[in-house]
């Protein structure tokens, strides 16, 4: 399976905000952004213009990079945004929010999307009572998401029962069953990330 390979602090700094890539990191005294707010490279400090297209292209770069997704898969998203009814930007979002992968992120079983991946990938994770190992499996109202029965006593999942998780209202989680639902579409005021969404829009408009 393709993957980002440059160091996610590393991402972070080139896009110019936090995209929590790393977990709790992301919110210590350690994160990179608060440490080294310049470009990486060696020229990063140095002063540049920025041009209309430059500005698109950051922005797509940004949810790829927030989300783990590579150009290929990125576009069809796009693409298939495009072919349904209502804004194509706001239903570009809603797809990528409805990965797995992210949803098993937004209910707090992992603390990084790229954890969540992993946890997928593994096959820790069941949707409707059937395991599922695709990342980029998309959910649908109704779909009960769940931890496997049988992994249920790893450590990692042990530490969730009884925690309080805060989370979308499009989600609920039950952390002492330790399965959860989807309650609703996620809509556009549900994605916490600064996204410039028409921006990207225009990119692929071009």
């Amino acid at each position: 399976m393709a993957k980002l390979l440059s160091p996610d602090c590393r991402q972070c700094r080139r896009e110019g905000c936090k995209l929590f890539l790393k977990g709790d990191r992301c919110t210590s005294k350690k994160c990179a952004i608060e440490r080294r707010q310049t470009l990486p490279g060696q020229h990063g400090a140095a002063r540049k213009r920025v041009t209309e297209y430059g500005l698109q292209l950051r922005e797509k770069q940004k949810v790829k990079r927030a989300y783990g997704i590579l150009e290929k898969q990125f576009r069809k998203y796009y693409e298939e945004a495009e072919r349904m009814k209502g804004v194509t930007g706001e239903n570009m979002l809603s797809l990528i929010e409805r990965r797995l992968d992210n949803v098993v992120y937004r209910m707090g079983i992992g603390a990084s999307r790229s954890e969540c991946r992993q946890i997928v990938n593994h096959g820790h994770i069941t949707v409707n009572g059937k395991r599922v190992n695709i990342p980029s499996f998309l959910v649908k109202v109704g779909d009960v998401i769940a931890i496997k029965e049988n992994k249920r006593d790893l450590e990692m999942f042990k530490e969730l029962k009884g925690m309080k998780i805060i989370m979308p209202k499009w989600l609920e989680f039950d952390s002492e069953k330790l399965e959860g639902k989807i309650l609703a579409l996620p809509t556009r005021e549900d994605i916490d990330l600064n996204i410039k969404e028409h921006l990207i829009i225009e990119l692929y408009s071009r």
